[in-house]
């Protein structure tokens, strides 16, 4: 936009303004950022969730992570990160529904499994790192 006007004197002055718009930018900058963050997010909750995964022939006590016997438990563990979410968890090809079965404290072969939760606590000793990786991770 140009516009033109007299000044006190008479003479003209004249003046060029144009607008850009920085938010195709600063939208993609945000989008790779969040991809980026949920993916450390996942991975580390993964990794903390299979770190509490001990081999054992004897079973955990109530409210305390499970053990495996075999190591299954412990390698099942997966992480996929779409633009906006992020899920983690053991393989349901692998573990079946045993995971949630401790991770709940269902009934799993005939038998009612306390809870001996190991995903839920993950995530919560992974928020307050979460919260502060997001900051400034947008822009210079």
């Amino acid at each position: 936009m140009s516009t033109q006007t007299r000044d006190a004197n008479g003479s003209f002055l004249a003046m060029r303004v144009g607008v850009e718009s920085l938010f195709p930018e600063i939208a993609k900058a945000a989008n790779e950022a969040a991809f980026r963050n949920l993916g450390h997010a996942a991975a580390s909750i993964r990794k903390d969730a299979a770190a509490t995964i001990e081999r054992s022939q004897d079973a955990s006590e109530p409210g305390e992570p499970p053990h495996t016997r075999r190591g299954q438990l412990k390698r099942a563990f997966r992480f996929d990160v779409s633009p906006d979410s992020a899920i983690v968890g053991p393989l349901f090809s692998v573990v079946g529904v045993s995971a949630a079965a401790h991770e709940f404290g269902e009934e799993y072969r005939g038998e009612d499994y306390p809870e001996r939760p190991f995903m839920g606590p993950a995530l919560e000793r992974a928020t307050p790192r979460f919260l502060e990786s997001w900051r400034g991770s947008i822009g210079e």
